[in-house]
């Protein structure tokens, strides 16, 4: 393939990994970003998501001699929000009289002044081009840097280099907004999960840490290419539904399961508008097994998760060698661990994927998912974490992702629990609650999840989000989990006693903001 020399401000199309390319423009990469080494790369702007990454050389092209060729190989919905992004970025430029000193020198598309000057690509002791003066009126195409590991996007387990940059790709196959982050079961998490909190989505290859191989997809497309194994999906609670419906939307398909549906005939009904959404109902937990190539499941507690396997008519009845079962309930380790061995016993492929977030969450599809256990079913299952989530992480073993999601939804519980005392002592001390969150909203503990509770809180409404039962029940199981790890959980264990006096209160069917009544009764 001919070399592309390419400058900065030049408009191309990239690709990364498998992805389909996508429009974008050499920028200069920020002062303080590492540069890549070993390879020859430039820093690329993609339009439609305001992302970056290092692209190859290898891996771009112009963008207008290859437009109309790039339009026919990829009709998604955000690809042409892009191509429109790019068509409006000319007609600006245009009027500007070719100049792009408005957008690239003046500031940024919320009014921040970005700098005049270009940054240069390469560093100064670069001896081939340490000469350049203005790296935007100059060849790039020298420039020798390593593509850091945002060339391994490519899907999940990709763990090699890009392959040729051939422009008959398949449909897409991922979405731009869900990160994957796959962590070994040898390597320890402690450094790894840095790069989730990087603005720009870009992911460097640290050769001594490969516990991630697969990371952050964000740079590409919003499309979603379901994948062609039949779904199954058992409990439509909270969490469950806004799943579903996601599922559905983003083309999968499913056949659903609800436990409750005999005894609650509004569930029938709830189940209804799924089927009108075009899942299938299932009759028992076994009949949506048997039927489908990958199951969830999203129930509320250990004991509801045993019973749906081990029960009557229940999971274990309809595995079959190769049959995959997800359970996304928050459990105990112990019980992870049980169903794991039970479902393996019979043939099939074991997934443990809790997940963060509460009922919103779920139904625009921005979950946190944590998963462990067979890593080929979570590859399996990558179409279905793109529709309900933003985030997956592979944390290893069977049981990893039930500790690390108990121990994330004890700081949540212990946390909320110390909004409702510091709410209730404003006011017991004469100072206004509506003042006290003012403050806390303009400092360091400021967040959507403070805002949206505390404002509940002084409205009166407690709809339910995420239950007070169940934030209760997992603070239980995590001061469990401390016990046997023989570690100390005294902040836990006190927000749990608040916790269970607002059960007493009968708010267990509530948000889990109520525990503030616990405070005031």
């Amino acid at each position: 393939m001919a070399t592309v020399h390419l400058r900065i401000g030049d408009l191309v199309w990239g690709k990364l990994g498998r992805y389909p390319p996508w429009p974008g423009k050499v920028v200069s990469p920020p002062k303080d970003l590492k540069k890549p080494r070993g390879k020859k790369c430039h820093f690329v702007k993609f339009f439609g998501t305001e992302d970056h990454a290092w692209i190859k050389v290898e891996q771009l092209k112009p963008y207008h001699p290859h437009k109309e060729e790039m339009i026919k190989i990829n009709k998604g919905k955000r690809f042409q929000q892009a191509v429109d992004a790019v068509e409006d970025f000319l007609k600006k430029k245009e009027k500007q009289g070719g100049k792009e000193q408005s957008s690239e020198g003046k500031g940024d598309s919320k009014g921040k002044k970005t700098p005049t000057k270009p940054l240069k690509i390469l560093e100064e002791d670069d001896e081939d081009l340490s000469a350049l003066k203005d790296p935007s009126e100059k060849d790039l195409t020298d420039s020798d840097p390593e593509p850091s590991s945002v060339e391994r996007l490519g899907g999940l387990g990709t763990t090699g280099p890009v392959s040729g940059f051939k422009w008959e790709s398949s449909p897409v196959q991922d979405d731009p907004h869900f990160h994957h982050f796959l962590l070994s079961q040898t390597e320890k998490p402690a450094s790894s999960m840095e790069p989730i909190s990087k603005r720009l989505k870009i992911v460097e290859e640290d050769t001594r840490s490969p516990s991630i191989q697969a990371a952050d997809s964000t740079a590409i497309n919003g499309s979603i290419t379901p994948t062609d194994k039949r779904i199954g999906f058992l409990g439509l609670g909270l969490m469950g539904s806004g799943i579903v419906s996601n599922l559905l939307k983003m083309g999968h398909v499913v056949t659903v399961w609800n436990r409750t549906v005999e005894k609650v005939p509004q569930d029938n009904q709830h189940c209804d508008l799924f089927i009108q959404e075009g899942a299938r109902l299932g009759r028992t937990p076994a009949e949506v097994v048997s039927l489908c190539d990958i199951t969830f499941s999203c129930v509320s507690d250990p004991k509801a998760a045993r019973d749906l396997v081990l029960g009557p008519s229940g999971v274990l009845q309809g595995i079959r060698p190769g049959k995959c079962y997800v359970e996304m309930s928050t459990v105990d380790p112990e019980t992870i661990t049980e169903l794991s061995q039970v479902i393996s016993s019979r043939g099939g492929r074991f997934l443990e994927a809790p997940v963060a977030g509460s009922q919103q969450v779920s139904n625009e599809g921005m979950l946190v998912i944590l998963a462990a256990g067979d890593r080929t079913v979570y590859e399996d299952c990558s179409s279905c974490f793109q529709a309900m989530g933003k985030t997956s992480f592979f944390l290893g073993e069977v049981g990893n992702a039930a500790r690390m999601m108990l121990i994330l939804n004890m700081v949540q519980g212990s946390f909320m629990a110390t909004i409702a005392e510091g709410l209730t002592l404003a006011q017991a001390t004469g100072q206004s609650q509506h003042t006290f969150l003012d403050i806390l909203s303009q400092g360091q503990m400021a967040s959507t999840f403070v805002d949206q509770k505390c404002q509940n809180i002084l409205q009166g409404n407690f709809k339910p989000d995420y239950y007070l039962k169940h934030i209760q029940k997992d603070l239980r199981l995590a001061i469990s989990m401390g016990d046997t790890a023989n570690h100390p959980t005294p902040m836990a264990a006190a927000a749990n006693e608040v916790y269970k006096r607002a059960k007493a209160l009968d708010q267990s069917d509530n948000d889990m903001s109520a525990v503030y009544r616990a405070y005031i009764h």
